[in-house]
């Protein structure tokens, strides 16, 4: 069933992972000659965030780190952060050190603060042939569901979670912003049929997206998800 729910509530559904960057701040003053200080921390996301939701870097640590890929063992990478501009080309390291990949899992993974280098990096990982795969207890949000789609097989666990809200770019325009058959609308349906969606189902699954604006969440769980696109 799908859930729509507010960014803050999300938000407090993670709340029990580590937040990407804190800002700390600190003031001291004296009362009746008691010294009191308070400390304020405040969540800092990146710009760009627009495709990110509750950003954090998830505790997961391999044999060797590539941007947001941990590597796990001679088969299988872990993508645990978002991703950025130069992330395809971290993929291609990791791939230049550790050939044998073939499994790219999902563990919590806020999204990407770069969409185009997103797209790009998602049609390495399938021309690649690595399979996706979210494991128990996972979150995929946001741009990191474009890459989970991008898997040449893709599973997940029973309990996975899938958010999907609308891209919001630079200049604060959504899709509704532009008409269904415009370049930016449909770089993404595109993108959906190359990762193997069949037509009709790309086009829902894109409308799905763009049901709730960038500054709300849907989120879909595997069943959900694999009304859409197939799963293993």
């Amino acid at each position: 069933m799908f859930r729509r729910l507010t960014l803050p509530a999300l938000c407090a559904l993670l709340a029990c992972q580590p937040a990407a960057a804190r800002e700390v701040s600190t003031r001291t003053w004296v009362e009746n000659g008691v010294v009191w200080t308070e400390t304020t921390t405040v969540e800092v996301f990146e710009p760009g965030s627009e495709r990110l939701v509750a950003p954090t870097r998830a505790d997961v640590h391999g044999i060797a780190s590539f941007g947001p890929f941990e590597v796990l063992d001679s088969a299988r990478a872990a993508l645990v952060a978002e991703t950025d501009s130069h992330s395809p080309a971290d993929f291609q390291k990791m791939l230049r050190a550790h050939p044998g990949i073939s499994v790219l899992e999902m563990p919590d993974c806020p999204g990407t603060v770069d969409d185009f280098a997103n797209l790009r990096l998602g049609r390495m990982i399938r021309a690649q042939g690595i399979a996706t795969h979210v494991p128990e207890h996972g979150s995929v949000r946001s741009g990191a569901v474009e890459l989970f789609l991008a898997g040449a097989t893709r599973s997940a666990a029973p309990d996975a979670a899938f958010v999907v809200h609308a891209w919001l770019d630079e200049d604060g325009h959504q899709p509704g912003d532009f008409a269904a058959a415009d370049p930016v609308n449909r770089a993404y349906v595109d993108y959906y049929r190359e990762m193997g969606l069949p037509a009709d189902k790309a086009a829902a699954f894109y409308a799905l997206t763009n049901s709730v604006p960038n500054n709300d969440v849907l989120m879909l769980g595997t069943g959900d998800l694999a009304r859409f696109a197939a799963l293993d």
